[in-house]
């Protein structure tokens, strides 16, 4: 650890003096991070199968990364969207290559509610509808019209006195109820094909056939959620393409700027016809540093072949961390639920304790693996015999 880095200093107290205390913290604090490994103020090194909410996707000080943040920062640090910027032109053609067939169509935002709300807003102009429909248990973001689809946001935190549009919840893996919510009046159906805060729960494809059938019978569009499926996490470009499916507009974030503030929609051109000169805007989405980041980490996805070593890692995962409290895995890639006896906190806590990071989710039951896509066997490794000791 840094000689610099004072033991003493208290985080926790220093923030409650200024900051809105809203957030359940861990009783860790970080001052420095490489790899997969975090280094705590009181000299502990955490192994992280957490990565920051699924944003570390290439884990932390990565040699690119950081290359590319000097480099873009010396050059042009930021421009707004009022002028042309190469450096964004080639983020967009390489993210349109990476995306699912069709979504050729790229607008750059700052974070995945951002995304979202654009989305819905691309949906409810082009259909002139009023209703959108989410699944249960989805999270979908904090923000007015994210918030308005987060199952569960009203009767917890939402805070506003309406929602900006009509809303409805069909009933997880329910083909049925799909085919009988969707109707004329239904702008969109937005999902997330793993929902990540519910507990890594992946969602059935037939239940998803449903939903795609219904919304092209009744002509409304299907938004996919993959601020945290995207970008590598299922160990595919994207959890549509798992799922063999072409959604109107996938919104994504987190994992696309390796820890810098970045969103983005895709969307076909169908969908973005709709869509003239200030429809949409934002002031630093696709800006210089964000838009240089997006390529690097699509460059570094692509050259180092993580999407095999995800799938490689998360099979060994399924296939080792049936093991201690673990009675049940969900999930998809380095997406993963770990069901536990005794419950997730408990787990969490003795993981901890053995110095391995992991996170919760809203299943009070479910460990939730966010882990950088640089996973390797050695760190698998460590967390089944971890969860063994355990």
């Amino acid at each position: 650890m840094n000689a610099m880095v004072s033991k003493s200093y208290n985080a926790r107290e220093a923030e409650q003096q200024h900051l809105l205390q809203v957030y359940g913290q861990y009783d860790f604090e970080p001052v420095a991070a490489e790899g997969v490994h975090i280094t705590c103020r009181d000299g502990r090194t955490l192994l992280d199968f957490y990565g920051g909410h699924a944003v570390a996707s290439l884990g932390y000080a990565h040699p690119d990364v950081l290359e590319t943040l000097n480099k873009q920062a010396e050059q042009l640090f930021f421009q707004s969207n009022a002028v042309a910027l190469e450096v964004r032109a080639t983020a967009a053609r390489k993210l349109a290559a990476f995306a699912p067939e069709g979504l050729q169509r790229i607008f750059f935002v700052n974070s995945g509610a951002e995304a979202n709300e654009n989305a819905f807003r691309i949906a409810l102009k082009k259909t002139g509808r009023n209703k959108i429909l989410a699944v249960e248990h989805s999270f979908h973001g904090r923000t007015a019209a994210a918030g308005a689809v987060t199952w569960g946001a009203h009767d917890k935190w939402y805070g506003f006195p309406r929602t900006p549009f009509d809303v409805d919840f069909i009933p997880r893996d329910d083909a049925q109820a799909a085919h009988a919510m969707v109707d004329s009046d239904t702008a969109a159906v937005v999902i997330e094909l793993v929902q990540g805060v519910a507990g890594a729960y992946d969602l059935a494809p037939d239940f998803v056939d449903a939903i795609v059938s219904a919304c092209k019978q009744h002509g409304a569009l299907l938004i996919v959620d993959e601020v945290q499926t995207g970008v590598g996490r299922t160990g595919y470009a994207f959890a549509a393409d798992l799922y063999d499916l072409q959604p109107d507009i996938l919104t994504t974030a987190k994992a696309l700027g390796a820890g810098f503030p970045v969103g983005a929609l895709m969307l076909t051109g169908d969908a973005a016809g709709c869509l003239g000169n200030g429809d949409l805007g934002t002031t630093f989405g696709g800006g210089p540093l964000a838009s240089a980041l997006i390529s690097t980490v699509l460059d570094v996805i692509e050259r180092d072949n993580l999407l095999e070593n995800v799938q490689k890692i998360s099979s060994r995962l399924q296939a080792e961390c049936l093991t201690g409290p673990v009675n049940k895995i969900s999930g998809k890639g380095l997406l993963l639920g770990l069901h536990c006896e005794g419950g997730a906190k408990a787990a969490r806590d003795a993981l901890l304790d053995k110095d391995i990071l992991v996170g919760t989710s809203g299943d009070p039951d479910v460990i939730r693996l966010l882990p950088p896509l640089i996973l390797n066997d050695e760190h698998v490794d460590e967390l089944v015999a971890a969860l063994a000791a355990t």
